[in-house]
């Protein structure tokens, strides 16, 4: 089975991170979190202290099948492994997710030319060549999911269900969780 990698660096937000990969989980996909600092114990926005599941440079990722950003700081973009690792995968056709402020980083490295792209209100400045779409809470274009804020985790990370494993398991995850499946 694919992995789905979710990226956290200090500051990182919760319910964004968090939300997302319990939502993946619960679809039943292998979903990953990886640790972007120096220790596998990560200090997210509000102070909670969360385990990643591996560091950065312990991952393969030659079996990832999309990979996450999630938002609440800027940090992300420091990294220049992990953006290497994003260009890499986007020419390969993997599918990159970004929430809140973390669509920065596609931004920045161009992958948002020409393309359809949400994010948290002020951020639209990083959103290099994209095509605004911020009254909208998740955009989907190509391989490219972005994601407006916390507001909207669920919808993003069904979103990204969907997109690993179909609308009928997107459905049925939405059912357990009391939400609206609507796409």
């Amino acid at each position: 089975m694919k992995t789905i990698y979710v990226f956290l660096t200090t500051g990182f937000e919760e319910i964004e991170a968090l939300a997302t990969v319990d939502v993946l989980r619960r679809a039943g996909l292998n979903a990953k979190t990886v640790s972007v600092e120096n220790s596998t114990q990560v200090v997210a926005s509000h102070r909670v202290k969360v385990e990643a599941d591996l560091l950065f440079e312990e991952a393969d990722f030659s079996d990832a099948a999309l990979l996450v950003l999630p938002g609440g700081t800027t940090r992300l973009n420091e990294f220049e492994e992990l953006k290497k690792l994003l260009l890499k995968s986007y020419s390969a056709g993997i599918t990159i997710a970004a929430i809140c402020a973390a669509p920065m980083v596609l931004g920045g490295l161009g992958l948002l030319k020409g393309k359809k792209a949400t994010c948290y209100p002020s951020f639209e400045k990083y959103l290099t060549g994209a095509i605004l779409a911020t009254d909208q809470p998740v955009v989907t274009d190509g391989s490219i999911v972005t994601g407006k804020g916390p507001a909207f985790s669920l919808e993003f990370a069904l979103t990204l269900v969907e997109i690993a494993a179909g609308k009928a398991k997107r459905d049925e995850v939405a059912a357990g969780l009391l939400a609206s499946s609507a796409s």
